[in-house]
């Protein structure tokens, strides 16, 4: 999609989809030719011959038209792989404006984020906004170094988040064998986490505590700071189990650029593309200056950084988690 709030879809458009098999600085495998539906999504699945082991694999889909591309993430991990889940909205600010504006992190966030990374836990961010909103909140999260991680969105406006939220929570935990340990958000993310069996003592809230919820969950009422200490000083975060995960997993932070330079970078690319001439021409040799050879093995020269955009602009084929 293309636009500041990303509401014009690319559609039947060429789209190449490359893989880093050998990351982090392994070459670039080009691995098919897809068009882009109505919607401006692609799908893919990666065949039995290039089956992956456990690791982090950087995906760049690149759109043959103009060159603008998207980055994403292939995780895999083997099962009884613990996470930590924290909802954007709930535990972080009290929003992400999609008008541009930066709202204030709550003191202490990133660090409490950071501490379960470093503990060894994959990393989940959930929100109830729709994926068309992927590229201000993932650089939001990158403005503010918030560690590496998993992101879901919805497809697309759902008339219930909350329920949205819960069922990818539960395809994790059912299909993918992953297990739930600890859990963030705010009041209205109790009755989310509580629907995956997480104990009480693992539900962590951000807001005033209510009589109707204090069996529920933890209230942290004294910021994340304080709660923060609490965890490393009372025993109450244990490492993760499964040491193949920890291994597995990349750590630090997302490395997109803030909101404002983003936005600066996408209005100056939209003005190039404009500018550039359309003959196939042109268009075959600026598509060969990617190609290092034409059956499929591709070196590109621009590394990968996170879920979401780099300072072009960039096709977004949907949530980080979804189909490839």
């Amino acid at each position: 999609m293309y636009g500041p709030l990303d509401m014009v879809t690319l559609t039947g458009e060429k789209v190449d989809v490359h893989i880093m098999m050998q990351p982090p600085s392994g070459e670039w495998l080009h691995l098919d030719t897809l068009v882009t539906n109505n919607s401006g999504r692609v799908s893919y699945t990666i065949p039995e011959t290039h089956r992956l082991g456990v690791g982090v694999y950087p995906i760049k889909m690149v759109v043959r038209g103009d060159h603008t591309f998207a980055d994403s993430y292939i995780t895999v991990l083997p099962k009884g792989t613990e996470f930590v889940v924290f909802s954007i909205d709930g535990s972080f600010a009290a929003s992400v404006s999609i008008m541009g504006s930066d709202p204030k992190v709550r003191a202490g966030a990133v660090d409490v984020v950071r501490h379960w990374q470093d503990l060894g836990y994959l990393i989940i961010y959930v929100t109830g906004r729709p994926d068309m909103q992927k590229q201000r909140v993932v650089a939001w999260l990158a403005q503010h170094n918030f560690p590496h991680g998993v992101v879901s969105f919805c497809d697309g406006l759902v008339h219930d988040p909350l329920r949205h939220k819960a069922n990818f929570l539960k395809l994790l935990i059912s299909e993918l064998h992953l297990r739930a340990h600890a859990a963030y958000g705010s009041t209205k993310d109790v009755a989310v986490y509580s629907s995956i069996s997480l104990s009480p003592m693992h539900i962590y809230i951000v807001g005033r505590p209510t009589k109707k919820l204090q069996q529920q969950c933890q209230f942290i009422t004294d910021g994340y700071a304080a709660h923060l200490a609490q965890l490393k000083y009372n025993h109450r975060a244990r490492p993760a189990r499964n040491t193949a995960t920890r291994m597995a997993l990349r750590k630090g932070s997302f490395g997109l650029p803030g909101q404002g330079d983003f936005l600066r970078s996408r209005n100056h690319l939209l003005r190039t593309i404009s500018a550039q001439p359309s003959g196939p021409s042109h268009r075959h040799d600026r598509t060969q200056s990617l190609v290092d050879n034409e059956r499929g093995q591709r070196s590109m020269s621009v590394a990968a950084s996170c879920w979401g955009r780099a300072m072009t602009g960039r096709l977004e084929p949907g949530a980080a988690t979804g189909s490839k």
